[in-house]
């Protein structure tokens, strides 16, 4: 039986325009079963609509910070680099990804553009923006830019029993690490919850009645060695995209 093939959206250093995937993301999905591609940054129309055809699923990778323009907002003095290319790719590819009822799987970034492109919204800095509760009251400083090595988890992630999230990793709550200072705000109308931190930020994103779209906020890549979730998530990724083809 043939591999699924799997395309990943690349990262991007808009200082040399070099492109590039971390090691992490091929070695999980290898493991999994599938065989990852990294994608071209720079694509034509005709590009996108071949490539959303060719390849079994796709994983929105982490990068830079997604463009406020893109969700109606001028940009916070807190808002790092962004790539309007790979703003392009992504939002392009995403319609015709959907529009072809391929499997997505969305990381870090991947969560943050997925939203915003389906209509939803993100915090462009997490610290100053979501900082305190309704009643004025500061919230647990939670680090969603952990001080350590990515391979060890820095909180906790409960998730909606009823949600394939759960299903899949056949628990109520993960252990996750936590490397982002954006986070969704307002979610898209199609996308329902699944996850939250303790402090209540979303961590984790899925859209019921699409044959396979779940997005975590999270580095799953780096845990999947040694946390069976993790790697369930993978797995469970890979087989529906061993079924699309």
């Amino acid at each position: 039986m043939n591999k699924p093939v799997i395309g990943l959206t690349p990262g991007h250093n808009t200082d040399t325009q070099d492109v590039f995937l971390r090691p992490t993301y091929l070695k999980a999905l290898t493991a999994a079963g599938a065989i990852p591609v990294m994608l071209p940054l720079e694509l034509s129309e005709k590009d996108h609509d071949q490539i959303a055809q060719m390849f079994d699923g796709f994983v929105f990778t982490g990068g830079p910070d997604t463009h406020p323009f893109l969700f109606g907002e001028e940009t916070h003095s807190q808002c790092g680099n962004v790539s309007p290319k790979r703003d392009t790719l992504e939002l392009a590819l995403l319609s015709r990804v959907m529009a072809a009822q391929k499997p997505i799987l969305g990381i870090c970034r991947g969560i943050q553009i997925i939203n915003v492109g389906l209509g939803g919204t993100i915090y462009q800095d997490i610290s100053s923006q979501f900082a305190k509760e309704s009643d004025g009251k500061t919230k647990f400083p939670l680090a969603h830019q952990q001080p350590y090595g990515y391979d060890i988890p820095s909180h906790t992630v409960r998730l909606d029993p009823d949600s394939r999230l759960a299903r899949v990793c056949g628990c109520g709550h993960l252990n996750v690490n936590s490397i982002h200072h954006q986070a969704v705000k307002d979610p898209a109308p199609v996308l329902t919850v699944c996850g939250t931190a303790s402090d209540g930020l979303i961590e984790a994103l899925e859209m019921r009645g699409y044959p396979w779209l779940v997005a975590v906020q999270w580095h799953p890549e780096y845990l999947w060695e040694q946390d069976a979730a993790a790697a369930l998530l993978f797995k469970d990724f890979v087989n529906a995209c061993r079924t699309a083809y």
